[in-house]
């Protein structure tokens, strides 16, 4: 997750398009998360380390901030997969998951391939914000 050369002007715009203030910190995470052009799915502590391995001072709470506000922003979504484990996905659009049981990690899954025909109706006074699709997967034995 190492940004090239051009990975420190696509963060930069990636924060301007949401109007958020480029502060040093917001720079330097946003260069790792779309700097290279990738969609990714990252936990707080695997940006954290990838910030650490690219020489950033930056705290784990500066972390978890951070990535608050660019979902609060819209430049990524917060999936959860269970209640302890929160990933922040780059990738804006309507899609479905795979989480790697054994692994604990999350990829996307073929959006083409999930076909969902109802759903129950919201309670009187809330709406449908969202529907997640996480697949937990475990590798085959054998």
């Amino acid at each position: 997750m190492v940004p090239g050369p051009s990975g420190a002007g696509r963060g930069a715009d990636w924060l301007a398009r949401a109007g958020l203030r480029p502060t040093r910190q917001r720079l330097a995470l946003a260069a790792l998360l779309v700097g290279d052009g990738e969609d990714r799915h990252v936990t707080a502590e695997s940006l954290h380390a990838a910030a650490r391995d690219a020489g950033e001072g930056v705290s784990l709470a500066t972390v978890y901030n951070t990535l608050k506000a660019f979902c609060d922003a819209g430049l990524m979504q917060e999936v959860t997969v269970d209640g302890s484990r929160s990933y922040f996905d780059t990738r804006m659009d309507d899609h479905p998951h795979f989480y790697w049981e054994d692994s604990a990690e999350l990829t996307d899954a073929p959006a083409e391939d999930l076909e969902i025909t109802r759903l129950p109706k919201a309670p009187d006074g809330a709406e449908v914000a969202r529907v997640d699709v996480v697949i937990r997967l475990r590798r085959s034995k054998g």
